[in-house]
């Protein structure tokens, strides 16, 4: 039988820090180390699996491999079990310490997370959670090399490969300048707005759903200005620059800029957007996930019961 190479803990641990860096200089800062340990433990470690994880460039840094880049997912897995063990082993199975990352999207997270970290906070204090705030397609590229352990996302063509958990739903809702004709009602159907300009937003997937949402009800729109920010959406909407949808709604409608917004309901049958908790489909959750999926369910709940 073919003897296995003998990989340290510190080797998987420089090479995930060098990974998330992409630098050996800057792994060697983080993890108050020589860079030439960093250098050396990750060179070690190519030989001794016989596989080259990184290509070093000098304009880009490290760059993974494809080789590399399953490693450092599997890696990331086996250390985050490892540290379960070792708190199991000192009789802290109970306390969940430790780092969990979460993929959020952009335009979820100002209306989840400060209640979510919260009470976490008062949950686990030991826990720390780091947000990757990104869009569609980042989040699946986030849960599928090993950056973040959950996602807290629309389910907008996640994949086949994610397994996913749905908290609520978030329905469409219409933004229109309160001056606007249609303002005072108290629905709007979506053909109501054929000929009228709109402010899109344009976020990959999302534009894809607010555009079907209208052509599905015979609205050709008349896109004039497209942002991939919420909040500029609605500042546009607010001075008069035409129509959005949105699913997300803040708790009153002045924008940033003193602006203000009228909300309407659809009368239309539209889909809604499922609001998910998604990870890589096969991939052992950790106590810190769990955590994390235990607190999201009970903030949608809570926000359920509010709205109800």
């Amino acid at each position: 039988m073919q003897r296995r190479p003998d990989v340290t803990f510190t080797q998987l641990r420089y090479f995930v820090e060098a990974a998330n860096f992409s630098s050996m200089t800057k792994a060697a800062d983080e993890l108050m180390v020589a860079q030439s340990a960093v250098s050396s433990a990750i060179s070690q470690l190519e030989h001794q699996i016989g596989t080259q994880l990184f290509i070093r460039q000098r304009s880009r840094g490290l760059v993974l491999t494809a080789a590399g880049e399953e490693m450092l997912r599997d890696t990331r897995s086996v250390l985050a079990h490892l540290g379960e063990v070792l708190d199991a082993a000192r009789g802290h199975e109970d306390n969940v310490r430790g780092t969990v990352r979460l993929a959020c999207f952009v335009t979820l997270t100002p209306f989840i997370l400060p209640t979510l970290i919260s009470d976490l906070r008062d949950q686990h204090p030991d826990l720390e959670v780091e947000v990757v705030e990104t869009q569609a397609e980042a989040v699946r590229a986030a849960l599928r090399n090993g950056t973040a352990e959950l996602a807290l996302t629309y389910d907008l063509a996640l994949g086949e490969d994610m397994e996913t958990e749905t908290l609520g739903v978030a329905r469409p809702h219409v933004v229109l300048p309160p001056d606007h004709r249609l303002a005072g009602h108290d629905a709007i159907a979506l053909a109501d707005l054929e000929g009228e300009p709109m402010v899109l937003l344009d976020l990959p997937s999302s534009r894809d759903y607010f555009l079907a949402m209208l052509s599905g009800s015979g609205v050709t729109p008349m896109v004039r200005y497209r942002s991939a920010s919420y909040e500029t959406v609605r500042g546009l909407v607010a001075r008069g620059h035409g129509f959005s949808i949105l699913n997300q709604r803040p708790a009153e409608g002045r924008t940033y800029d003193g602006g203000r917004v009228a909300t309407l309901p659809i009368a239309d049958d539209v889909p809604g957007l499922p609001v998910v908790l998604a990870r890589l489909r096969g991939v052992r959750s950790t106590a810190r996930a769990r955590a994390v999926a235990e607190r999201a369910r009970a903030v949608f709940a809570k926000q359920a019961r509010t709205a109800g």
